[in-house]
């Protein structure tokens, strides 16, 4: 091969590398993109070692769709306001560099209450009934029995009332008896459904009310996941880590 076919071959390579990666990059910024569960704020809904895909076109785009965050964007664009009940992946305003997921609770102009571990949506407790108990277990952990409850949120306007599992220890855990906090217009409230392993809005110096600005996505499917032992880089250990019973579960 000579010189000039040696360029032609290197030249093609690369052009099929760039395509690649702007494909992709594409792909992550206007349709799915995947994220690592990596805490437990989110059971029993998510667990430690869930790999989820993120819709990046439910609410429309802002910077935070996009790799790096340009602030190409000013608010949002396209936006489609999320329902009382989504699972969504946001940046907090105190720390714009770090993902969170959480569940939307409280819609702008919602009153949400915590008292003695009973969720309020504007002034009225929501609905719980007593399930059975959740088997909370990891590789470094035995298992712990923990109280689980089916919540029914109520519907925000043109949406519709969403049943979710949700964990609670201790109603008078530190997080079980607050203040009303009184949602401002343009953001939204959340909170995991693991309501005493959960930093969330209702720790507002560190997360708080979250701009509709600063959300990424809808989660929706668990595409992947393994009991914490195996990475997804490391298929030699799926056949002991696989959890085959989440995969392409839906996320509601």
């Amino acid at each position: 091969m000579d010189k000039a076919e040696r360029r032609k071959q290197d030249w093609e390579t690369v052009k099929t590398i760039f395509w690649a990666v702007l494909i992709a990059l594409t792909f992550r910024s206007f349709a799915y993109e995947p994220f690592h569960i990596p805490s437990g704020s989110m059971k029993p809904t998510l667990l430690v070692g869930d790999y989820i895909w993120v819709s990046k076109f439910s609410y429309g785009y802002s910077r935070y769709s996009f790799p790096f965050a340009p602030p190409v964007i000013k608010d949002r664009a396209w936006l489609t306001m999320p329902n009382r009940g989504d699972v969504v992946v946001f940046r907090p305003p105190s720390k714009p560099g770090i993902d969170y997921i959480k569940r939307v609770i409280g819609l702008p102009g919602d009153k949400i209450q915590v008292l003695d571990g009973h969720l309020l949506v504007n002034g009225t407790a929501v609905k719980e009934v007593e399930m059975k108990n959740f088997m909370d277990k990891s590789p470094d952990n035995p298992g712990r029995f923990v109280p689980q409850y089916l919540e029914t949120l109520p519907a925000g306007e043109g949406g519709h009332e969403v049943e979710h599992s949700i964990l609670n220890l201790d109603p008078n855990g530190p997080l079980d008896n607050t203040d009303i906090y009184t949602v401002p217009e343009g953001h939204i409230f959340c909170m995991g459904d693991n309501r005493d392993e959960s930093v969330d809005s209702r720790v507002l110096e560190e997360v708080g009310y979250i701009p509709i600005a600063n959300l990424i996505g809808r989660a929706e499917v668990i595409f992947f996941s393994t009991d914490g032992t195996a990475r997804i880089w490391e298929p030699w250990k799926w056949f002991s880590a696989l959890r085959t019973e989440r995969l392409f579960k839906p996320i509601q």
